[in-house]
């Protein structure tokens, strides 16, 4: 690195070119020696920089740690110049090897104008990347080279793919620890983003008490929507997509941003088909059953119902994937590639239970599969920094219970669930068990008791907020149209009728 620093600026330092028998990794050295220098004369050029460009992406070690002095001394409200800095670097041998504290003093010398220094601190910044990729796809072949069993071509292809993602997103491949200022500075921008928003910090559910609840759908939480067979798993689950879908697409058109700038749902169907799935979400958007459309069973003015709801659907940023027994591992590389090209914001996996995992663990263990699919489905949510709704199978142990709410025991194969979900909520409706109740019409006491049951809890369903890491927890009550298998906001005036 001397030897860069000998070289880099002839009007800086006198020294002859040494040709390299390697090709050198993308840098420029007197750009750095140019922005170090506007930053020792003017400390204020430190704003027209930002938080981008951070001292691991100087290339010469030296200038990292003056970049990290000058930063830590306007932070204290100190004046960095090559006066007050060159206390600090008196001991510094790489310092001392091209002139001592004259180095600092020559850098102010060649310091660019302000105008200027965002466009050099940009191209350091992209150098760093290049060099990071340099890094990356070293360390892919190398691997690639080596004969392991146990490292399969998928998980070298996996690895690969997850460092690209970072580097795209996030501008390296490993964060490392970070000064807690930063989080400091993003838990009070959510706190505002809440205090303006009435609580609802993240994308909406699209229903009133569960956004008052939840906050809406926080970004790298795993929510756990469980439910016995007939309860409305899906459809509640489409439901929340679905809405979300249109709240992300009026952000766009409201702010007149791109829909890729406003975000996407992706819904991976590993239970229903892609066209089942839409089928359902067209009945919902059209207010009409989707056995009659299915069946053709419709008027032509209904018809007009259909083809204008589809219109609408066809322009949200709605993506499914309905592959059969996924792996966690290919789903994860499906979510980064939707995160990547459309900005994914929402995801659903329906249900947990159909994702397979680790081939060796599937035949020994199936807890431990199940316990490898929740950790993975976390991963993702908090590698993408995105919501994820997992719907989940319960146990039949509800069934043997007078009363048939579910409990978080009844979490179906794995404590794992409970453990790594951030959220769990179970969906119930009294209705489906209080309709198996029905008596003979004979005995008309005991049926007109239980006719007026069942109008206490006609199209209603409880969702359970059993666990809530970062707030309450309590019964959620919405109203269940059964014929067009959608859930809305529940109505206190609501009668059944």
């Amino acid at each position: 690195m001397v030897s860069l620093l000998l070289n880099a600026n002839p009007e800086l330092l006198a020294g002859e070119k040494i040709d390299a028998p390697y090709r050198e990794a993308p840098c420029n050295i007197e750009a750095e020696q140019a922005l170090l220098g506007a930053l020792l004369v003017n400390n204020e050029a430190l704003q027209h920089i930002g938080d981008q460009l951070r001292a691991e992406h100087f290339y010469e070690p030296l200038h990292a740690r003056i970049f990290d002095s000058i930063q830590k001394f306007h932070d204290k409200g100190l004046i960095a110049n090559p006066v007050t800095l060159k206390q600090f670097f008196d001991q510094d041998a790489a310092l001392a090897d091209i002139g001592g504290g004259a180095y600092l003093a020559k850098l102010a010398g060649a310091a660019v104008t302000v105008i200027n220094i965002g466009d050099y601190s940009q191209m350091l910044y992209d150098l760093a990347l290049k060099r990071q990729l340099i890094g990356i796809g070293e360390e892919v072949v190398n691997v690639a080279y080596q004969h392991q069993i146990d490292i399969p071509a998928m998980s070298q292809i996996e690895n690969a793919e997850q460092k690209l993602f970072h580097l795209s997103i996030e501008g390296t491949g490993d964060r490392g620890f970070r000064p807690i200022k930063h989080s400091v500075i993003a838990a009070i921008n959510h706190a505002e983003h809440a205090y303006k928003h009435q609580g609802v910090v993240g994308v909406t559910t699209g229903y009133i008490d569960m956004d008052k609840m939840l906050g809406g759908l926080h970004k790298s939480d795993l929510l756990i929507l469980a439910g016995r067979p007939s309860m409305g798993k899906t459809a509640l689950a489409t439901n929340i997509a679905y809405r979300a879908c249109l709240s992300l697409a009026r952000e766009a058109h409201d702010k007149d941003i791109s829909a890729k700038e406003a975000g996407s749902v992706g819904f991976f169907s590993l239970e229903m088909s892609s066209e089942q799935l839409t089928m359902r979400l067209l009945s919902a958007a059209s207010k009409l059953q989707s056995s009659k459309i299915f069946n053709g069973e419709i008027s032509q003015e209904q018809f007009g119902q259909l083809v204008r709801a589809s219109q609408e659907m066809s322009t949200i940023p709605f993506f499914i994937d309905d592959t059969p027994a996924l792996s966690i591992s290919g789903l994860r590389t499906r979510a980064r590639r939707l995160k990547r090209m459309h900005n994914l914001k929402v995801l659903v996996v329906d249900y947990l239970q159909l994702v397979r995992g680790n081939a060796s663990l599937a035949q020994n263990n199936r807890v431990q599969e199940v316990s490898e699919v929740t950790q993975g489905l976390k991963a993702i949510a908090k590698e993408l920094e995105i919501p994820v709704i997992a719907l989940s199978q319960l146990s039949r142990a509800v069934e043997q219970r007078p009363d048939k709410r579910p409990q978080l025991s009844d979490l179906r194969e794995s404590g794992s669930i409970e453990q790594d979900a951030d959220v769990v909520m179970f969906i119930y409706r009294e209705e489906y068990y209080k309709a198996r109740e029905e008596p003979p019409m004979a005995k008309a006491e005991e049926y007109a008791k239980w006719q007026a049951e069942m109008e206490s809890v006609y199209n209603i369903a409880e969702v359970i907020v059993a666990k809530h890491r970062n707030g309450p927890i309590g019964n959620i009550r919405l109203r269940f149209e059964g014929k067009l298998t959608q859930f809305e906001d529940y109505d206190e005036r609501h009668t059944g009728h």
